[in-house]
């Protein structure tokens, strides 16, 4: 059975294969290394407590890394554009296919405004003079011409956004761990810091409970590993790169995420790590680079921010435009969004989707913090609903094999400890999904995505059940 007509597609015209292992971790990594963690990482300190981040965190990796090993089997076996949806349409039922299409073009396209507006206000603190609408449109013209031009050109520009990012956590990881062993000299300090400002105020200064209320945040700041899964419909030889990408980037992740709070838990009191206020200034990595006497510690982060908002912004449009180019070639949405580039791309999709982003520009005109926190809290869930999905597939997948009279061996990539490891990701997806009903900030955006989810289905069984009967 040739792949096509597996799954149902054969009249499209394919996305080009231009992506190999490189690329694909690159997008990995720099989908999910962002302002969560340069920005956010601090305030997880702040309400956990040191060993309570450090616990989340690798909490959040093996989350994040039982959802990729699911997405993983998936992918190679069955390496399309459209991923998640095509598989929730074969695995679990039509109705979910097209529903978590359209909500992980709605993760997507729900933050795409807020970048470009984020990463335009930190380059005006720079030039103060001039305007951010400017800058926005500016970058707003810059990521969709690298979508549009062609998927090669996409690639390499996510590789190299991602590497600036790499890089400075990197950096941050080796520097830091010289002034914890004493090595350089760190603000404030005559002899080696080491590591007793991890253990300063106990293991869990607030108790146990705000780990599991801070899992979110901390699953939000792995979100964007799962971008391997989009682009294996365009990536060469999937069987051999998405494997070796998806575990490349989790170990990776795991290193660079953990590292880091050790790092700042290490020099820093945990009360000093919380992000306050609008300025790049209070970013706990401007704080310990400036403490260990970098020059222009403030102007380097906010320059990786500004990378790591258009990174985000990138690597956002490419998701959420293949999104709309699957569901246009199952013909749940008209032709044209699957209308490609002579270079292959979805120049309809992607022009739709930049279009899906104007929310996120006004949130700086009308009430900033509402809109971005809901926006937030959106983004986040339906991330989070997603994952749960892949682990569902995965799942039935599995077993669907099993039923055929086939084997664990016979496939190119297996997902190991089936079925412990579908059910974990599941479950404990599903845990960080109930936490935003007991933060008010998010309880908006939780029920928003309810409403979501439930005008999905209305809409589908209303407007295509009849078709995908017929075929």
């Amino acid at each position: 059975m040739s792949l096509s007509h597996e799954h149902g597609c054969s009249n499209a015209t394919p996305l080009k294969r231009a992506m190999n292992t490189r690329h694909l971790v690159m997008i990995s990594l720099g989908g999910a290394i962002g302002t969560g963690l340069f920005l956010g990482s601090g305030d997880v300190i702040s309400q956990v407590g040191p060993i309570g981040a450090i616990l989340s965190y690798l909490l959040g990796g093996l989350v994040a890394y039982t959802v990729m090993l699911c997405l993983g089997e998936l992918a190679v076996h069955l390496p399309v554009s459209g991923s998640f949806g095509e598989y929730a349409r074969m695995y679990i039922g039509p109705a979910t296919g097209y529903m978590v299409t359209w909500l992980y073009w709605l993760t997507w396209t729900a933050t795409l405004g807020t970048e470009f507006t984020a990463a335009a206000l930190l380059i005006q603190e720079w030039f103060p003079h001039t305007s951010m609408w400017m800058w926005t449109i500016l970058f707003s013209i810059l990521v969709l011409v690298l979508n549009i031009t062609s998927t090669r050109l996409f690639a390499e520009s996510e590789f190299w956004l991602a590497l600036v990012k790499v890089f400075t956590i990197i950096c941050f990881i080796l520097l830091g761990m010289l002034a914890i062993f004493g090595a350089i000299p760190f603000h404030g300090q005559t002899q080696a810091p080491l590591l007793h400002h991890l253990r300063a105020e106990g293991w869990f200064p607030h108790g146990l409970l705000p780990i599991f209320s801070t899992m979110l945040i901390v699953n939000f700041a792995f979100s964007g590993t799962e971008l391997i899964g989009v682009a294996a419909g365009e990536a060469e030889d999937p069987a051999k790169n998405v494997p070796k990408a998806i575990n490349t980037a989790i170990w990776r992740l795991l290193v660079f995420f953990v590292g880091t709070i050790v790092v700042i838990c290490s020099l820093l009191p945990y009360e000093q790590t919380g992000f306050s206020g609008n300025s790049v200034s209070n970013s706990p990595f401007v704080t310990v680079f400036s403490y260990i006497g970098i020059p222009y510690a403030e102007d380097i982060i906010r320059f990786v921010i500004i990378t790591a908002l258009l990174s985000a912004a990138n690597s956002g449009l490419f998701a959420a435009s293949r999104m709309m180019w699957s569901l246009s070639i199952k013909k749940q949405l008209p032709a044209v969004f699957s209308k490609l580039t002579r270079s292959g791309t979805p120049i309809v999709a992607i022009l739709v989707t930049m279009l899906g982003a104007i929310p996120g520009l006004l949130s700086e005109q009308f009430a900033p913090k509402v809109i971005f926190e809901n926006l937030l809290g959106v983004a986040a869930f339906t991330m989070v609903v997603v994952w749960m999905v892949i682990c569902v597939c995965q799942f039935n997948f599995r077993r669907q094999w099993i039923r055929k009279g086939k084997t664990k061996a016979d496939l190119r990539f297996a997902t190991p400890l089936f079925p412990l490891t579908p059910i974990v990701g599941f479950l404990f997806c599903g845990l960080t999904c109930l936490s935003m009903v007991t933060d008010e900030t998010m309880r908006a955006g939780f029920y928003s995505c309810i409403g979501f989810i439930m005008l999905c289905y209305f809409s589908y069984y209303v407007l295509y059940r009849k078709n995908d009967l017929k075929t």
